[in-house]
């Protein structure tokens, strides 16, 4: 397959800058002279590029040091390029692989392509003919995490990717402050009661900074089961442990140039706190079961609703990587601190939800926002949306649905830590003790809510 369009041309419109010293490549060739050409050509602009004669050379280098993409003669001393072709695919690796042959015919081509190769170039070549083939699979790879950061929301695997809503005195400060946080590449820990909109920050934070053309990957740490979320995060290598049949990169891959948002961290178990630890001093990680370090350049945003100090102090949490997260914080505030904003943020999910729900909006009158503005909300933005939703599904405002809660904790003469146990145990009455049920329209997980209950001495078994 040749190239004829130059290597250094511009990217198509709508895509990404491409950022040549983001990658790693290695030349498996038995001709000095090749090898040298090739060397020549790409380290003045890759990131890395290493050299080897042969295929026992070249694993000896895979061991230690990760490629994402290699360029592999077919005719080599010992293994032939074709047959280490088909070994690497079967051991699971998944970079890019291009292979180069002075002597070939069609059938050749075809089992190159079907045997996992990403390109199949003829000698003699131009330097612009490789670069182009090396940018073509280096521009897929990136469309191919798009594809998988995307298909994740549209699965509804994170909110909705709306801006902030709100011109009160607190909201244009959180604005302010991520304005100008969101142009450093410094960690960012969010902190806030549940439902108060940490996502929704994290985006805007993500959409200001010079990332903004990067993927952002939101993983909520609870929701993972605790022997699933290092492969999650980090990747694993087939065969790493039962049921890894195949290799699979993580979410920090798929992240890769953009941002990471790790919400609820508070909810990761400590050994795996001490491996996120390393990946962010060292900014390198290694798949479950790899011996392979890959490099990572990832910006990470981190959410909790819990007081992360108290968490270091009773020994839940890892002191260094606290401090290694925190060197930004920001609080979000509840909504009952920002009540001005509820006018706006009915209008907002009204016309959100009609859109979504198919159904038309309902009058948003002065009374009915005034007696929204006097609730407490203790589920914060979430709770108000749900309640916009609930109304829009039942074509009317259950206001004296507030009304009784309100009664029952005011939360203007009860601790936030009673208000919230009090709505807790109010939402497990309401779904007949089903805890997922109750975990799902709070807006947390199962193993928050066993959590939160265990605390208080409650059954929700």
């Amino acid at each position: 397959m040749l190239h004829e369009r130059d290597g250094g041309a511009p990217s198509p419109a709508g895509t990404p800058e491409f950022n040549w010293q983001a990658h790693s490549i290695l030349i498996v060739d038995d001709e000095e002279g090749m090898r040298s050409f090739l060397e020549r050509a790409l380290k003045p602009r890759c990131g890395l590029v290493e050299t080897a004669p042969d295929a026992e050379h070249a694993m000896r280098l895979m061991a230690r040091v990760h490629f994402d993409l290699l360029i592999l003669d077919i005719a080599l001393p010992g293994k032939s390029g074709l047959d280490w072709l088909h070994e690497l695919r079967e051991a699971g690796f998944a970079g890019d692989v291009i292979l180069i042959t002075a002597f070939a015919d069609l059938d050749t081509a075809i089992n190159a392509l079907r045997g996992g190769a990403s390109d199949f170039i003829l000698k003699p070549f131009r330097v612009d003919q490789i670069l182009n083939a090396i940018k073509n699979c280096f521009q897929r790879a990136h469309l191919a995490r798009e594809n998988f950061i995307l298909r994740r929301e549209l699965a509804g695997l994170s909110v909705e990717v709306d801006g902030l809503v709100g011109h009160s005195a607190a909201m244009e400060n959180l604005r302010a402050v991520l304005r100008r946080v969101a142009q450093t590449a410094s960690t960012v820990l969010l902190l806030g009661e549940s439902g108060t909109g940490k996502e929704v920050a994290a985006r805007a934070l993500h959409r200001m900074s010079p990332r903004a053309q990067r993927p952002f990957v939101p993983v909520n740490c609870p929701a993972i089961a605790a022997e699933l979320i290092e492969s999650e995060l980090f990747g694993h290598v087939k065969g790493a442990f039962t049921g890894a049949t195949e290799s699979r990169n993580g979410l920090f891959y798929y992240a890769h140039g953009g941002t990471l948002f790790l919400d609820e961290i508070s909810e990761l178990p400590l050994p795996l706190q001490t491996r996120l630890l390393r990946v962010l001093e060292e900014r390198r990680l290694r798949p479950v079961g790899s011996e392979r370090e890959v490099p990572v350049d990832v910006r990470i945003i981190a959410a909790s609703n819990r007081d992360l100090a108290a968490e270091v102090a009773a020994g839940r949490f890892r002191q260094d990587l606290y401090f290694r997260l925190a060197v930004v914080d920001i609080e979000i505030p509840p909504l009952r601190e920002r009540a001005e904003d509820i006018p706006d943020l009915m209008r907002h999910f009204m016309n959100l939800l009609t859109a979504q729900l198919g159904v038309a909006p309902l009058a948003i009158t002065q009374t009915l926002l005034a007696r929204l503005t006097a609730y407490g909300w203790p589920g914060n933005v979430r709770e108000l949306r749900n309640f916009v939703e609930r109304s829009l599904i039942l074509d009317g405002f259950p206001v004296e649905a507030l009304a009784a809660r309100s009664d029952t904790f005011s939360g203007v003469d009860l601790p936030l830590d009673e208000v919230e146990k009090r709505h807790i145990l109010r939402m497990l009455d309401a779904c007949g003790g089903n805890k997922s049920e109750a975990a799902r329209r709070l807006g947390v997980s199962r193993k928050t809510l066993e959590r939160k209950c265990a605390e208080w001495g409650e059954s929700v078994a």
